[in-house]
């Protein structure tokens, strides 16, 4: 019997899991999709939030502060790419200033001590490409860009070193109270715990409605974005805000962490958490909204539209309680956003609830919380050339746009949470996010995969389940292997 099952592994469920690999505890964790971070987490809008916009006084506004400042010690140990560029709420209007001013009190009232207003020549002087219809604009000096996905997976990775059992594809269908814990019905087969963590994101009423009678219903909110090449990753240095409506923060133009530009998102209440469809309606709205913030964004520079589901579960507030008439099952549900920048608060404060009821918690005396990447394209030439001397395959450029070595696809295939797919490799070693978007390297990748995984290549995936690429041989040749 494990002691703590963590069912789902987006940013929460891998920070949670990480948090108890620091005890002497047996954890699994259910993750129904083929790889760490193959929801929310992968499709958003990559922002670490001071935490001046949720309403004082409730959880959002705590844990979103508590994980801002967790945050960054946890990207300088763990390798995760980052930058602290701050940010700008414009205003249009003076009606807006007056909103911008409410804003700076909730942020003062909840912590945040590196806000100020700014009147228009101060905001063109920082940021020479806002439209001049801005009046004025909050300045947020500590926010944080950073690649979400790369944040789960290193979170997720330590805590795998550290012994946790991560179980990919393994969905969880049904759980039932049994004597000491809970049994989990799964995909894989049953499996019992002591204690359970529901993690599940879009997922999380169904998991909760398991074993508690029904509290709350999550309503998925999509969100569609434009991502544009490097050559706009310069349009701006800021995040830059709208005043924040009722849809929420509204849409956004920020530089990534990866050198892009990424614009949105709309918000849209849809039926299906699976739908990720981008829409013509939908990238209007976003293409129309940015341009009225900046308007000279070229979207002829885009490579990719994406769209990523929110959870939403009616009420403006996260939910981080012991569920109805269980004992050790613990909901971490409607975690939108702020939820990438509150999750390692988020994951102590759900620890903290079993431990509460009753998980013994005793620090590991020996915790790995190391974790380190080799990116090729930022070693300096010596370094370059010691490390092709050493490993060959750091010689062979494999993405070109980006590029990305053999050596790292292969680093990213040993690595202590293996990717399954194309894109799993992708977001490891960044292989296939230029602006080819795969076109060149990504039948190199397939084959590398296919080689270390010892899979025919028709059994190779894009991403997730029902994606395969190749049908069938159509030709033969010599392998590059």
């Amino acid at each position: 019997m494990f002691n703590v099952a963590v069912i789902g592994c987006g940013i929460v469920g891998a920070a949670a899991a990480y948090e108890l690999s620091k005890y002497n505890l047996n954890v699994a964790v259910f993750e129904k999709e083929n790889d760490v971070a193959a929801g929310t987490t992968k499709a958003n809008s990559a922002i670490i939030h001071a935490g001046y916009d949720p309403k004082p006084g409730g959880l959002m506004a705590k844990l979103n502060v508590e994980g801002a400042k967790l945050a960054k010690p946890l990207f300088e140990q763990l390798d995760i790419p980052n930058k602290q560029c701050g940010a700008l709420v414009l205003a249009f209007s003076q009606e807006e200033v007056a909103t911008l001013k409410r804003l700076q009190k909730n942020g003062e009232a909840n912590g945040v001590d590196d806000l100020c207003i700014l009147d228009r020549e101060a905001v063109l002087s920082l940021e020479p490409n806002v439209s001049s219809e801005a009046v004025g604009a909050l300045h947020v000096a500590s926010t944080m860009i950073v690649s979400p996905w790369e944040y789960a997976l290193a979170l997720a990775e330590v805590a795998v070193k550290n012994g946790a059992d991560l179980r990919l594809e393994c969905q969880v269908n049904d759980i039932e109270k049994i004597t000491g814990g809970y049994r989990l019905h799964t995909s894989q087969g049953a499996v019992e715990a002591e204690y359970i963590l529901n993690a599940a994101g879009l997922y999380a009423d169904q998991v909760h409605n398991m074993i508690s009678p029904e509290t709350f219903a999550i309503t998925p909110s999509r969100g569609e974005y434009y991502l544009l090449d490097k050559s706009e990753g310069k349009r701006v240095n800021h995040v830059i805000f709208q005043c924040p409506t009722g849809r929420g923060k509204g849409v956004l133009v920020a530089p990534t962490v990866h050198g892009n530009l990424i614009v949105g998102p709309e918000s849209m209440r849809i039926d299906d958490p699976g739908d990720l469809s981008n829409t013509p309606q939908g990238l209007k709205y976003v293409k129309t909204s940015a341009q009225k913030a900046i308007p000279g964004i070229d979207f002829a520079a885009s490579i990719r539209n994406f769209a990523g589901n929110r959870t939403r579960a009616g009420q403006r507030d996260f939910i981080i309680a012991k569920a109805e008439g269980t004992d050790g099952f613990i909901d971490i549900a409607g975690i939108e956003s702020p939820g990438l920048s509150a999750a390692p608060a988020i994951a102590k404060m759900a620890i903290k609830l079993l431990a509460e009821c009753g998980l013994t918690l005793n620090e590991k005396p020996h915790f790995d919380n190391t974790r380190k990447r080799i990116r090729f394209k930022e070693l300096t030439p010596d370094q370059k050339a010691a490390l092709i001397k050493s490993d060959s395959a750091y010689g062979q450029v494999v993405c070109r746009c980006e590029t990305i070595t053999e050596g790292e696809v292969r680093g990213a295939l040993a690595s202590p949470i293996p990717p399954r797919s194309i894109d799993g490799v992708k977001r490891r070693c960044g292989a296939g996010m230029g602006r080819c978007q795969g076109g060149f390297c990504g039948p190199r990748v397939l084959e590398l995969l296919a080689a270390y995984c010892n899979l025919d290549p028709t059994e190779i995936l894009q991403d997730g389940a029902g994606t395969h690429i190749l049908t069938a041989q159509t030709k033969r040749g010599q392998s590059c292997l």
